[in-house]
C-alpha cells in the first residue's frame, strides 16, 4: 500500500478502559474477517487525506482502477491496545457487510496486513457540515432540508431494522453526493449491535450530538457502562434537523462540555426559531425529548417528514421530485422488518394526533 500516513487526532470520545481479548468493556469479538471481504493491500493507491476520526484517517485513493475513500486504523502500541483496535475494525467491517441502503456509503473491501484498512466508495461531495457551512448564513430550502432529513432518516431506519446503533449521527459522518441532491451516512466506527440486556459504553459519540441518557456524573469520571437503546440516535437526528433548518450550530456560545453538561443535566436544547413550521417544530422536540421510550421511531419520523413534505408548495424552478413510500425505506435491508405492533401503531396515531393539533392551533 502506497501513501505518506499523516495528521493529528480530532476531538472525539470512547476513551474508555477497555477489557481483554478486544472486550471494550463489552463483547469480546474474534479477529476474523471473511476472506471474500478482503481486498490485496498491492492494490490500494493512498492519496490526499480527506477526513479523520477518533481511530483513524480518511484518505482518497485507488483501488486497481476504481477511486476509493480508505480509511486506515490505528495499530495500537502495544499487544492489549491492538486487540482492541482489532476488534473495533472487525466489528466496523462486519456491520459495514450486513446493510445496504441507497443512503448508506457502500462497503468495498478490507485489509488486515500491513494496515488495519476499510475502502468504501469515494463521494465527490462534501460533508453535510461544510456545505452547510459553506451557505451560511444562509438557509437551506425548505424542499432540500426535508428531503437532506428523509434521506438520513432512511439510512438510519435500515441501521435500526438490522439491530444496529449508530452511536455518533452528526453532520461530519453525513456526505453529499456530486449533484448534492442526496446525503449519505458514513463512518461506523462507533456503531455497534443493541441488545435487550448488555451493558454499553456510555460518552459515546460526540457531545453536541449525544443523547442525555449517556452522561452522568459518574460517568463523565469513570467511563460508566448503561443499557440505552437505538433512540439515543433519535436524539441526535432531532439536533441534526435542527441544524439543517437553521443553519447554526447547536448550543451556539458554549464549549462542547458545557453543552454536554447543559443537555444533560438542566434539560437545555437549542432555541426554536418563531418561523419554523410548527409540524417540524414538533418533530425536531418529539426527538430530543428526556425520556427515550418516547421519542419515534425512524419509521414515524420518515412518515412525519413526508407528511409535511406534501404540505409545500412545488419549489417555482422546478418540481419536486416524488418522494418515496415508507416502505421502500427499508427495502434493502439484510433482514426481513416485521409490521408495526399494535402498541407502536397506537403510539403513532397518538403522535399523528398531537401532530394534527398542533397544525390547526397554528392556523387559528
Amino acid at each position: 500500500m502506497r501513501g505518506e500516513i499523516e495528521g493529528s487526532e480530532s476531538e472525539k470520545l470512547e476513551k474508555q478502559p477497555v477489557g481483554k481479548n478486544g472486550s471494550i468493556g463489552e463483547v469480546p469479538l474474534k479477529f476474523e474477517i471473511e476472506e471474500k471481504l478482503l481486498i490485496d493491500p498491492k492494490l490500494l493507491f493512498v492519496g490526499a487525506k480527506i477526513g479523520e476520526g477518533a481511530h483513524g484517517k480518511v484518505y482518497e485513493g485507488k483501488y486497481g482502477d476504481r477511486i476509493v475513500a480508505i480509511k486506515v486504523l490505528e495499530v495500537g502500541s502495544n499487544p492489549e491496545e491492538r486487540a482492541i483496535l482489532e476488534s473495533r475494525f472487525v466489528r466496523e467491517v462486519n456491520m459495514l457487510t450486513r446493510v445496504k441502503h441507497e443512503n448508506l456509503v457502500k462497503f468495498i473491501g478490507a485489509c488486515k496486513d500491513p494496515f488495519m484498512v476499510i475502502t468504501t466508495e469515494l463521494l465527490p461531495g462534501m460533508t453535510l457540515r461544510k456545505y452547510l457551512m459553506s451557505i451560511r448564513p444562509n438557509k437551506l430550502d425548505m424542499h432540500v432540508a426535508t428531503s437532506f432529513a428523509l434521506d438520513i432518516a432512511r439510512a438510519m431506519d435500515c441501521l435500526h431494522a438490522n439491530g444496529i446503533i449508530h452511536r455518533d449521527l452528526k453532520p461530519d459522518n453525513l456526505l453529499l453526493t456530486a449533484n448534492q441532491k442526496t446525503v449519505k451516512l458514513i463512518d461506523f466506527g462507533l456503531a455497534r449491535e443493541e441488545t435487550v440486556s448488555e451493558m454499553m459504553t456510555a460518552e459515546t459519540g460526540t457531545y453536541r450530538w449525544m443523547a442525555p441518557e449517556l452522561y452522568s456524573t459518574v460517568t463523565l469520571r469513570l467511563g460508566e457502562k448503561k443499557h440505552y437503546t437505538n433512540k439515543v440516535d433519535v436524539y441526535s437526528f432531532g439536533i441534526v434537523l435542527w441544524e439543517l433548518l437553521t443553519n447554526r450550530m447547536p448550543f451556539e456560545g458554549m464549549s462542547n462540555l458545557q453543552a454536554a453538561y447543559a443537555a444533560a443535566f438542566k434539560q437545555v436544547r437549542p432555541v426554536m426559531p418563531e418561523d419554523m413550521p410548527p409540524e417540524l417544530v414538533f418533530i425536531v422536540q418529539s426527538c430530543w425529548v428526556e425520556d427515550p421510550n418516547t421519542r419515534p421511531s425512524f419509521n414515524q419520523i420518515i412518515r412525519m417528514l413526508n407528511a409535511f413534505l406534501f404540505t409545500l408548495p412545488a419549489p417555482p424552478s422546478s418540481s419536486p421530485e416524488p418522494t418515496k413510500p415508507v416502505s421502500e425505506s427499508v427495502s434493502s435491508t439484510a433482514i426481513t422488518v416485521a409490521e408495526p405492533s399494535s402498541r407502536s401503531g397506537r403510539r403513532f396515531s397518538f403522535i399523528r394526533q398531537l401532530f394534527n393539533a398542533k397544525r390547526t392551533g397554528n392556523r387559528t
